[in-house]
């Protein structure tokens, strides 16, 4: 019997076993660490627990991610992944599907996000983290609601893509759902107003202003 020849056909199949059984461990760390770090305050997250409801060891977790902070980007990342390719599903000619397709991430997660971004002035690592989900915000809502920028320029157009940022983040989702206690489906109809422009093309803050001003007397005293 060839020996060298079995040895050389075992190997691979031992090789790829291996593989995926490390990327099997490295994805039960990453699913474990998100849940530690979104459903408790950064300093209480535990790499012992972590490695052990893995089924590793504290070394080998350590060999993987050398420190607390490398764990969490790296955990954050895992998740950010999936939540970037369920928003970027969301459809771009139809702003109140898109706002649902917001609204299924905020409900699911808009609690962890928001545990992390009470903790970000201290932790250098989760503001890196919030600061990159602050500027993907923004290139999906630019993306998202390109119909709602079209063919403003300049100073019109910076204003709306801010009343598009400021109406459709985390905290504006927070405040009509948790401290307003709205339905959601009311909720998604008023981030949806906040948003949308005017017939006319002015936002309704500007529409608003405009009719608010007053108006002036005629020849007879008459308001024009």
């Amino acid at each position: 019997m060839n020996m060298s020849a079995t040895s050389t056909k075992k190997r691979p199949y031992r090789m790829d076993a291996r593989a995926q059984a490390a990327a099997a461990t490295g994805e039960r760390l990453l699913a474990g660490a998100w849940r530690h770090f979104a459903s408790r305050p950064y300093d209480d997250v535990r790499l012992r627990e972590i490695a052990e409801e893995a089924g590793v060891t504290a070394q080998t977790l350590h060999a993987r991610f050398r420190s607390k902070e490398e764990l969490f980007t790296a955990a954050f990342l895992w998740w950010g992944s999936g939540e970037v390719a369920q928003r970027d599903a969301a459809p771009v000619d139809d702003a109140r599907a898109a706002i649902a397709v917001l609204f299924d991430r905020y409900e699911l997660h808009g609690g962890a996000v928001l545990r992390l971004l009470s903790q970000e002035e201290r932790i250098p690592a989760v503001r890196q983290m919030t600061d990159a989900g602050r500027a993907y915000h923004r290139d999906w809502a630019q993306r998202t609601f390109a119909p709602l920028l079209e063919g403003l320029r300049g100073a019109a157009r910076r204003r709306q893509l801010c009343t598009i940022l400021a109406g459709t983040d985390l905290l504006v989702w927070k405040l009509l759902r948790q401290d307003m206690q709205l339905e959601r489906r009311d909720a998604e109809a008023v981030m949806a107003q906040m948003i949308e422009p005017c017939a006319d093309g002015r936002s309704r803050v500007e529409r608003t202003r405009r009719n608010q001003r007053p108006r002036r007397e005629g020849r007879q005293g008459e308001l024009k």
